[in-house]
């Protein structure tokens, strides 16, 4: 929930301001809680002391609720700066390719919570980059999100770009892209082999299209998680597809299961 007045985002959730707390506390310009999570972030109250910044002890949960907007708040509430979604320049993306970073792009995903997933999906698994088209039909970062991703929002950088198709195309050669789509012909399970050990951008499409037919247009393959009953003659076929978020879990782990494998034999 976004205070326009003061132009502040609140982030609930206990996960999500603990780790707020231990990655950017200076983020915070105030902070709530309740009278059972106070000796839990007493350290973060003698910093915010130090700051100059408020912060308060509610007598009634349902403060918070007016405050964030959601009966979720697990007892606590940061308000913090509105994140700045930084726009995507080629300069970003030749850092992605030297450095063999990875990105996960997002063609109209617009449900505030499977974005919140997705970033928590991202974070798990050592993915730092997800880039947001500069569209109605797309989530941006809320209430909803931070609280969902647990955490995670610390851990990613968010870009935000016009038209996927133009930067598909501008990563030609440089990155292998990567579309999900029903009909494909490759396994998710085939990543690492598709991939070669070029950094990838993973198109995960909107929830119930998938990607657009000129996102897929652009891409170098598709793939498919496969599902009970698949193959199947039936009339009435098994569940054919994932949430976006819960499909994301899947195609990130197999995007870096090699590198995971790799490193686990290193030790």
């Amino acid at each position: 929930m976004k205070n326009t007045l003061k132009n502040e985002l609140a982030v609930c959730g206990f996960a999500a301001v603990k780790t707020l707390e231990k990655i950017n506390w200076q983020r915070i310009q105030r902070l709530y809680f309740t009278d059972e999570r106070a000796p839990l972030f007493g350290g973060l109250c003698k910093k915010l002391a130090a700051a100059k910044k408020p912060y308060n002890k509610v007598k009634d949960p349902v403060e918070l609720e007016k405050l964030c907007g959601s009966v979720h708040h697990q007892g606590v509430v940061a308000m913090i700066e509105p994140p700045v979604i930084e726009p995507l320049t080629t300069d970003i993306t030749a850092t992605w390719v030297s450095a063999g970073e990875s990105a996960v792009l997002l063609d109209r995903v617009g449900n505030a919570n499977n974005l919140g997933a997705i970033v928590r999906s991202a974070a798990f698994f050592g993915i730092k980059n997800i880039v947001i088209p500069l569209d109605e039909a797309q989530s941006s970062v809320t209430t909803s999100s931070y609280r969902v991703a647990e955490g995670g929002m610390e851990f990613v950088h968010i870009y935000s770009i016009k038209s996927i198709p133009f930067l598909l195309k501008d990563m030609a050669g440089k990155m292998v892209r990567i579309g999900t789509a029903l009909d494909a012909k490759k396994s998710v399970s085939e990543l690492s082999e598709l991939c070669a050990g070029k950094p990838a951008i993973i198109v995960l499409g909107n929830e119930e299209n998938g990607i657009s037919s000129a996102v897929r247009e652009n891409c170098d393959y598709t793939v498919i998680i496969p599902f009970a009953g698949m193959n199947s003659t039936a009339e009435t076929p098994n569940v054919d597809s994932l949430n976006v978020a819960q499909a994301s879990s899947v195609i990130m782990y197999e995007l870096t299961r090699r590198a995971l494998e790799e490193e686990k034999v290193d030790k």
